[in-house]
């Protein structure tokens, strides 16, 4: 229960001081004070492996976009460690929802280089089956929930997810991965309160990437980040240093701790910076200026663990170089190869909604294909194959 007074007085915004959890310094040395998580070898090599093909994968896939070969896509150039690290935290019972930048936790629970090539191009082995954009991406076999485009839907659907692990008495925790500017939605606000008051075992973690499209961080809110609006909701709450792998990783293993011993939600605020455009459709020239954008280059999370690594002994520069070279020659392979995949057949629009297609939705598809049948002009070989 609170104090009481007996005059009126407002508690202001900078009565709340929420810190930021830092372990790595640029330079891969640690501040004083703070203490590596437990991390083997062999998984701090994974977690580097896992940044470096994300971030050739991306540059790749911008550049087939501005090549006309998709027509999307979405990068996390700079945001790689807030993805990874967390990844790296959790088991792979555990439920993904991730929100359009979190390819690296997805790589990281084992999806290939291959389903990454069939989803963006959308050809007959995606596992959407050619129905999503690219990089909406999902697996069931990795417990990845399949991206929706609209912001924040995600939100609410992994609170109720994570209260029927919770009913059914699992061993496992829910992770929902979101930007600050979906913060800004009305899903993040009933999604959050629901798993404070229902007791949900669920990690929210926010990529304060400090843009929502074109809107900078502080024409969003004027509160203390997002971190102060966990605290607002009764959920523990801790901000990290977003571009610090180590800290993310250790952030997101205390979060998974607490929300299984205690059945109850964490809220963490990843702080870091979108180095790239918000998409392939966007210019972040027209909003943000050259200088900006150089001061967080030296932020880049990937250097700074490489650093780390090398310090350590674990990694050197001829390490560097061959794992650079694999990954690009593996992408560019794995795309020229599903770029020449058929694309799904038209019968695939009905199907894993219902066990069987509804009578409508068959006498819809049986009219779509009548229609195409009629005007085959206007629907080229990739818009979707008629077997039948």
């Amino acid at each position: 229960m609170s104090k009481s007074i007996h005059k009126p007085g407002f508690v202001l915004g900078d009565a709340l001081d929420i810190p930021t959890f830092k372990v790595l310094k640029q330079d891969g040395t640690l501040y004083k004070g703070a203490q590596e998580p437990e991390l083997d070898k062999a998984m701090a090599l994974k977690l580097y492996d896992d940044l470096v093909f994300i971030r050739v994968l991306d540059e790749r896939m911008v550049g087939a976009q501005r090549q006309g070969r998709i027509p999307f896509y979405l990068a996390s150039l700079g945001e790689e460690a807030a993805s990874v690290g967390s990844a790296g935290a959790l088991k792979p019972q555990d439920m993904i929802f991730a929100q359009y930048r979190e390819q690296g936790a997805l790589r990281h629970r084992g999806f290939s280089v291959d389903q990454f090539m069939d989803q963006c191009f959308s050809n007959e082995r995606d596992l959407g089956k050619g129905r999503q954009m690219p990089i909406h991406y999902g697996s069931k076999a990795l417990n990845y929930n399949t991206i929706s485009s609209p912001l924040g839907t995600q939100i609410p659907q992994a609170a109720g997810y994570a209260y029927g692990q919770k009913l059914d008495g699992l061993d496992a925790c829910t992770i929902c991965y979101f930007g600050e500017g979906a913060a800004s939605e009305g899903d993040f606000h009933a999604g959050l309160n629901m798993a404070a008051v229902l007791k949900c075992p669920a990690i929210f973690l926010c990529r304060n990437n400090g843009y929502a499209i074109s809107t900078p961080s502080a024409e969003q809110f004027s509160g203390d980040g997002v971190a102060s609006r966990g605290i607002g909701y009764g959920i523990a709450t801790m901000r990290v240093d977003g571009n610090d792998l180590l800290a993310v990783y250790a952030a997101t293993a205390a979060a998974r701790a607490y929300a299984l011993e205690h059945n109850a939600p964490v809220l963490i605020e990843a702080m870091s910076y979108r180095l790239g455009a918000h998409s392939t459709s966007d210019d972040p020239t027209g909003y943000r200026s050259k200088d900006e954008e150089a001061q967080w280059a030296k932020k880049d999370p990937i250097l700074r663990y490489k650093h780390w690594l090398t310090n350590k002994g674990w990694w050197s520069d001829e390490q560097e170089k061959t794992l650079y070279a694999e990954h690009r020659a593996n992408i560019l392979a794995a795309m020229k190869a599903a770029e020449k995949r058929p694309v799904p057949t038209i019968d695939h629009l009905i199907t894993d909604v219902y066990d069987e297609p509804t009578p409508h939705l068959r006498q819809q598809l049986k009219q779509l294909k009548a229609h195409m049948r009629k005007y085959p002009d206007q629907y080229p070989k990739t818009s979707g194959r008629l077997d039948a």
